[in-house]
Parts: C-alpha cells; structure tokens; sequence
C-alpha cells in the first residue's frame, strides 16, 4: 500500500518533544512559598502577617495569554522560533489548543487521569478475577443484550449474557459479564466470603494444608499480648461491669427503680480512689484530662507508651495472605468457565436483529479461513507454560539503524513463515548486518493476507497465521538480548472494513467506532475512519499504543500513513506548500488531538518509546513539542528520497541525473533535517506492484565466464552508491527492507487470485549471500553500518555540503571527521579531482566503493588511499584535495593527522 509524496514549498519539520502531562481532572496548581517567610504548623501560634511593600511591581502581560497553569506552553511557539508568520494557521493552532484542553477535561470527567484513559486494557476485553472467575467486558453502545457464546457452553446465547438495563450494562454503553469457575464435582463452595485462589501467580504458595481455623489462631496468638484480646473475646463484659460498678450487684431493674446518677465528675473520683492500689495490668492504662474545665472529664487519653507500642506492632497480614491458595488447591477445587484455548465470540441483539462478532479487544484472533467463520481464542496458559521475559530491552541509540521487516516472507520456503522462524534465522543475520533496530509490520491481525497487515481487523491481537502471542514475546525478548530495538507499523489511520472479525457495525450501528456516510470510508482504499472526537474510541486507539508497550514490551512506533487520517480527502489532493492547507476545511482536528494525546501519553508513560511519523504531506509541526504547537513524534519519514531514486533509475539516463535535485531532495530542509528518517527503499518499492532497485538495476544480468557483465558492474555501483549517500547525508535515522541489503533480486507478491495464490514471490532468498555480487552487496552493507557504529556519523548533525556539480557529476561533504565524495558520472573518471576541506592534514581513505570485495574493480590502488591536502583555496574552504574519481564510485576520506602551519 503505497503512500503518497506530494510537492511542498515550506517544511516545518520536527524538533525534540516537550511533554505536559496532566493526571488530575483540572490543570494542577502551583504552590509557591516566599523565600523568607516561616511557616508554622500549630493549632494555636498564627503566622504573623508580612508587611506589604508601598509600591508593588506591575505584573508582566504572559504572552498568548498564557495562564499559570499552563507555563512554558505556547500554542505557536514553533511558528515563532522558526519566524513563520501565517495569520490563519496561528489562529488554528490557537483552537487546537484550546479544543485539546477542553477534549481533557472532558476525559477527566470520566478517567483519573491520562494513564487510565490508556489502560482500558486492564480492564476491557477476557480477564481473569482472583475469586475463582473471569471477567468480561465490552463497548456496545447501540446493543440490547450481550452474551459471550463459545465452545465452552455450547455457543449458547442465553447462558452467558447480560441483559440492559441490569447490572451489565451502564450509561456508556459497557456490558460486563462474569464467567464463574466451575466446582468439580464432590466439591463445595467456600465457606469464607474472601477466600481468594491464586490462579496466575506463585504456583503453589499457600497450598500449605493448614485450616483457616488454625491460621486464625496463629494470627491471635502473635499479635494478642495476654489479657489485650479479654474484651474481643467477651464483648458484653465491659458494659456488665460498668453496670454493677454504677449500681452494684442488685442495682435497678427497671427506670422506675433507677436513681439519681452522680455527675461525671464525682464518679470518676470516686474509682479512682477505689483503684488506686491495683497492680499492674496489661489492659491498656488511660487517664483523664482535667484541666478545671468543664469538658475536659470527657477527654480520655491512654499513655503515650501504650500508644507507641500498638502502632509499632504490625497486622497479622501474612497469616491473611495464607489463606490464599495457590494453583494446586485451585486445581483440585475448580476447572476454568472458560478454558485456555477456547474458541468464543460475543452476541448481540440489537434493533437490526442478532448478530455476532469477534470481541474488540480479544488478544488471540483465528480470522474466518476456508470460507469459516473467524473466532477470538482464551489465551490464558498455566503459569508453569506462560511466556517468561528474560531480557531488559537496549537503551535508545543516538542513531538508528533500522532493518524493517514482514515475517510471513522472511523464510526461504514457499509459505508463510512464523515468528519462531524469524526468530531464529533471521534476528541473527540483522544482528551480523550491524543494525540496531527492527520493525516489523503487517504483525497486528488482519483478515487477507494479500493486504500485507495493512487492513487491520483485530487491534490487540498479534496475528495468529505466524504463531501465538508468546511466540512474539520470544521474538521481542530474542531481539532484545541482541541489542535491537523492536518497532511496529502501527495502522491507526484506518481500518478494515469487515464486520465479524474486525469493528466496522460491531454492535449493528454505524457509528460506534467509525463516522457515518461517506467520511466514514476512505475514498479510495475501501476501508473505514475512525472517529476520532468520540472519548470511547479514543480510549481504544490510546489504550492500544500502550498495550504492545506494556504486553509485548514494544520500543517505538511509525505511524501509517498519516494523511489518510489528518484529512477528510485522506491525502489524495494537490499541495502547494501554502499553510492554508494544513488548517482548512479538510483537516480532520480531531484526528490531530488524537496524535498530539498519543504522543504525549507515550512518552510520559514510557520515557524511552520512539514514535515515527508517516505523513506524504508533511504536516507543520511534525515533531515539534506539543507544548510548542507540534504534534510531538520524535522522527518524520523523508518519504521524497525512494520516490526520487526510483523515478531517475527508471525514466532518467543516467549522464542526466541532477546532483543539485540529489542533494536538495536528500536533505529536505536543513532546519529540521536531524529528525529524518532516510531510506533509499522501503518495502513499498517492491511490494506495491513495483519492483526492487537490485531488480531495476541487475535485470536479467548474471555472472558469466569472462567475470562481471557491464550492466550487472553498472548495477551493483549504482546500488552502493545510492546507499552510501542516503545514509550518509540525513538525519539520525535511516531504514533499510529486508533483503535490499544484499540487492535482493525479485519483487514481493502476495498470494491472491491473480497467481493462483502462489508463494513463489512471498519469500525471501537468504541463500544469495553466499556468492556472487550479493554476496559483495551485503559486505559492503555491513562496512556501512560498522562505519555508523564506530564513527558515530548519523548523531554527529548535518553536513556540510560544499561541492556539487552537475557538470562532473561529482558531490562532496564533510561530516564530523569524515569526507564523503561521490562521482555519478557512468564514462568519466578523474584522476586528479579537487575537492574542498577545511582542515589541512592527512586523509585516509575508509570506505571505497570500488573495491574488489564489494564487486568493485579496484581501480584505486593502496598507494593512493593517503591523501595529503595542498593549501589552495578550494569550494570556498582553505585547503583541497587531489584524489583519484573513477566513474560510479565514490570514496570516504577520514582525518588521520592535522598539519600545523
């Protein structure tokens, strides 16, 4: 699925994020304390009041009317720093600003706070209860009645439902419905209303044999001293006593009887002489307060000492704890009311009639296969088999090196490969290729596999044709005891159009999750749009993102295809770059707050996630902080780059490339130029009808007796080149497909109807690596990304571009220590070709394209790899260089020693 690049005049690209978290329902208040004032706890000394300056300071005007709660956030701010003037877009970040603190507020009124409007999956969807049950709940606004049918009651719509109206169902439209263990037979309910068995957790802990009434005494005995438990015991003895103390053992029976009662007063001075002579009691010692007030006889007090001595003393918790039992005891007393592995779907009835669907929020999907109907599976294992992390994932490198991947094509077999594959064969060879980072996409469930994961039906669940959600937990921890990363394509900007499997007329509406009519479906894809303004669906989408954090400990996200969901023509329009377009009619707000709402949520909860924004369009504001007016992603995708490789290798020859459109197109705008993210290819050039540049550029060509074919010699220049300069000339980013590191030579097709549903073209062909120009492609891949890791060329900032001619053909930069020449030039080759520096010195060469183990000729030889500069003034810099240009090579130079002159 493609994504579109249009033409734009102005770039307002990303900058490091700020984040304003809120966790209260209103804006937190400031307290602040002047330096020199004493404050005083007590309940009778009042502070005294301070003297007030005669002549107090004007109060300075807060730009923007910025409030006090809302300090250092400025709703234009990144129009300001950049000097972006722009009257009506000013205007719209303002309403934006204003729209995301009133969609908040709306938010708070129905959630804590910002973590728990991202947490619905603690509670929504199959979860097990510590009181022998598992709860269940679901958003069904437009249902009547809602049941969860399965094999595990025969798929009956009536034994497990809940009904409106009753307690299932509330204001919002939630249904819940308990799912009770079962008593095996021969067993009896609990007599102990909280008697709890721990079903997931320490697998035998309190299994000990030991009776409740045991335990209970225990508990007594150790925190009872003698004689302190006398009136718990005998509850009625205090009140018999103070009765015969009062009236004595014959006292009154009846009011008529009862005299005259002595004051307060004169009672308590009449025991305490009675008591004075008493011995020492462990009964707790009080006393009186008697000051000479009247109400002071009513003020008992005990003794300090007591009171130190009972608050030191701790509850008998871990006697409590043992009442708990463990799995064994769980074992022998119940079987699951759903077990692990059972097949179910939720029922509802509705003003359409009934209907059926897979739950939102189920984790474990089979879609409908070979004309069945699909169903969500309990994925609920013992303990004893549950999937154990092992591996804390890497910290964030300051450079990324990114190996996007899809695990159905990785294998070498004509099928779809499973994450135990991947994991095994593949993470490996990413690790040896030097990156630190995969993303894999086409992972979240989808219906048709020929829609690459892109159609995405079920959000929370990993999708079943590659294997279990513990076998993508294997996955991810595997990766993260190699050191990488692990991103996801995340589709948030549409949604399959299905309806039992994915969430299009889940609860036979048509506006429960999506927009109605024709905003609701995208113009061109046949998909449909999420409604983004609707705090449930919100809740959803929000709740999603961090689920695979939490779940599946997932380290970033690239957010698909943002214009599909920024703009109700979803993208497919003409942009001229003027910034009207970006605050028009068209623009969805809503799905704008959404983004701004993820971005911030995300990296408050996860101070670590990386987000990557997708967007043809480049919205202004991309990665600037949200507190600025920015939509808060941490990259953007230089989406300009492929497209533009892709058009001069197909329809331009090769003596008429431009280098100026090269490194104006490689660099974007220099301003925000850090925050891209590069690739020469991605998977669209190959899966998208297209074809791979290694397939562009070798054709049919292959080796033959007499060594390389010209074409094949021009192919693998050109391939190693065009990755030298896109990595090179970025930001602190840069991508590569699967495959296109060694030139894979074949396209990606899908199987569908149109080939018969072959696998010939979802696979992978790893066994090119061990010959030929492939093999010569992935060595010098790796001498790439070992150049990053130890030069550190990606995080070093922009270069400095001083020489590009569109005569020679020939570019040259300076990044950090290293020089960068490129001659593109297909016949002309320089054997003295000057090229600008700034620091006079010796070069050595570091990185030669030409060179024989990377199916080069070799043309340079060893003797010219050390370069001394002449001190002639060159590219406007103070020294040059003479070095050595074949044609479609291109050579990289490091400092080794500086001259002093």
């Amino acid at each position: 699925m493609t994504s579109l690049s249009l033409p734009t005049k102005i770039f307002l690209y990303p900058n490091s994020p700020s984040i304003q978290f809120q966790s209260q329902h209103r804006p937190p208040q400031r307290l602040t304390f002047p330096r020199n004032i004493k404050i005083i706890c007590s309940a009778t000394e009042q502070p005294q009041p301070q003297p007030q300056p005669q002549q107090q300071q004007p109060k300075k005007k807060k730009k923007n009317n910025e409030t006090e709660s809302e300090k250092g956030v400025d709703p234009v701010g990144f129009l300001t720093k950049h000097g972006i003037s722009h009257k009506a877009f000013a205007i719209f970040l303002r309403e934006r600003h204003k729209a995301l603190k009133d969609l908040k507020d709306e938010i708070f009124n129905r959630h804590i706070n910002l973590r728990d409007m991202a947490s619905g999956f603690e509670i929504l969807g199959m979860h097990r209860h510590f009181e022998h049950r598992v709860d269940y709940m679901e958003w069904a606004p437009g249902a009547r009645y809602c049941a969860l049918i399965g094999d595990f009651n025969g798929w009956s719509p009536t034994e497990n439902a809940a009904r409106e109206g009753f307690f299932g169902h509330d204001d919002f439209g939630y249904w819940f419905i308990i799912l009770e263990d079962k008593l095996r037979e021969g067993e009896k309910p609990d007599e102990l209303y909280f008697q709890q068995y721990n079903y997931v957790d320490d697998y035998d802990k309190g299994d000990s044999g030991v009776s409740i009434d045991e335990i209970f005494k225990k508990s007594n005995d150790d925190y009872w001293e003698p004689g302190e438990d006398r009136f718990v015991n005998n509850r009625f003895e205090v009140p018999a006593k103070l009765y015969e103390q009062l009236f004595g053992p014959n006292g009154p029976q009846t009011l008529e009887e009862l005299e005259e009662i002595p004051d307060p007063e004169t009672r308590y001075k009449a025991w305490k002489e009675q008591h004075k002579n008493d011995p020492p009691s462990n009964l707790p010692p009080y006393d009186v307060i008697d000051q000479g007030k009247e109400y002071d006889i009513f003020n008992v007090v005990s003794s300090p000492e007591w009171v130190k001595k009972v608050f030191a003393k701790k509850p008998p918790l871990e006697y409590w704890l043992e009442t708990r039992k463990g799995r064994k005891a769980w074992l022998k007393k119940y079987t699951p009311g759903i077990p692990h592995g059972s097949k179910y779907r939720v029922y509802f009835n509705t003003p359409s009639g009934p209907l059926e669907r897979v739950p939102a929020w189920a984790t474990y999907v089979q879609p409908d296969i070979d004309g069945k109907q699909g169903f969500a599976v309990h994925w609920e294992p013992p303990p004893e088999s549950a999937y154990k992390w092992k591996n804390t994932p890497p910290k964030v490198p300051k450079s990324l090196r990114i190996y996007e991947c899809h695990v159905g094509i990785s294998g070498s077999e004509p099928k779809v490969s499973s994450f135990n594959d991947f994991t095994e064969k593949v993470l490996l060879h990413v690790k040896e290729a030097g990156y630190n980072a995969i993303q894999l996409f086409g992972i979240v469930e989808h219906k048709d596999y020929f829609t690459v994961g892109y159609r995405v039906t079920n959000f929370y669940a990993v999708s079943s044709r590659y294997g279990t959600p513990d076998d993508f937990k294997r996955l991810v921890d595997e990766a993260h005891g190699l050191g990488l990363l692990v991103f996801l394509d995340i589709v948030h900007s549409y949604s399959a159009a299905d309806e039992m499997v994915g969430l299009s007329l889940f609860d036979g509406s048509n506006d429960c999750y999506f927009h109605t009519g024709k905003r609701g479906h995208h113009k061109y894809w046949g998909t449909r749009m999420f409604k983004y303004g609707d705090p449930d669906v919100l809740h959803f989408l929000l709740s999603n993102l961090n689920w695979w954090v939490v779940e599946y400990q997932i380290d970033g996200f690239q957010f698909h295809s943002l214009s599909s969901m920024m703009y109700t023509h979803n993208g497919f329009a003409s942009f001229t770059g003027d910034l009207e377009e970006y605050c028009n009619q068209y623009v969805d707000r809503d799905a704008l707050l959404y983004l701004i709402l993820a971005n911030e949520i995300l990296h408050v909860l996860h101070p670590n996630i990386v987000t990557i924004a997708e967007d043809a369009t480049f919205y202004p504001g991309l990665c600037e902080p949200t507190s600025q007016g920015g939509l808060g992603f941490d990259y953007y995708v230089n989406l300009s780059v492929s497209e533009m490789w892709s058009s001069f290798l197909e329809n331009v020859p090769d003596h008429e490339w431009s280098m100026s459109k090269i490194v104006s197109t490689l660099m974007g705008n220099k301003q925000h130029a850090d925050k891209m993210l590069m690739y020469a290819e991605n998977h669209n050039q190959s899966i998208s009808g297209g074809k791979s540049f290694a397939e562009i550029l070798f054709g049919e060509s292959r080796e033959d007796s007499q060594g390389l074919k010209q074409s094949l010699l021009r192919g693998c220049s050109l391939h190693k080149m065009i990755k030298l300069i896109t990595f090179t000339i970025g930001g602190r980013a840069y991508m590569n497909f699967m495959g296109n590191e060694f030139g894979h030579p074949e396209g990606v097709e899908f199987p569908m109807a149109s080939n018969k549903f072959s696998f010939q073209l979802a696979k992978r062909c790893w066994d090119l690596l061990e010959k030929g120009v492939h093999r010569d492609l992935f060595s010098f891949d790796k001498d790439l990304m070992k150049l990053d890791e130890n030069e550190r060329i990606l995080s070093r900032g922009l270069p400095n571009i001083h020489h590009v001619n569109d005569t020679t053909m020939v570019i040259s930069y300076m990044r950090g220590p290293l020089l960068f020449i490129f001659n593109f030039h297909p016949t002309d080759s320089y054997e003295q070709y000057n090229v600008g520096v700034e620091e006079a010195g010796e070069y050595q060469v570091v990185l030669n394209t030409d060179e024989t183990k990377f199916g080069g000729q070799g043309l340079i030889k060893d003797n010219q790899y050390l370069r001394r500069t002449i001190s002639r003034r060159v590219d406007g810099l103070r020294n040059c260089l003479e070095v050595c240009l074949p044609s479609r090579t291109a050579q990289v130079y490091k400092l080794s020693r500086i001259l002093r002159i």
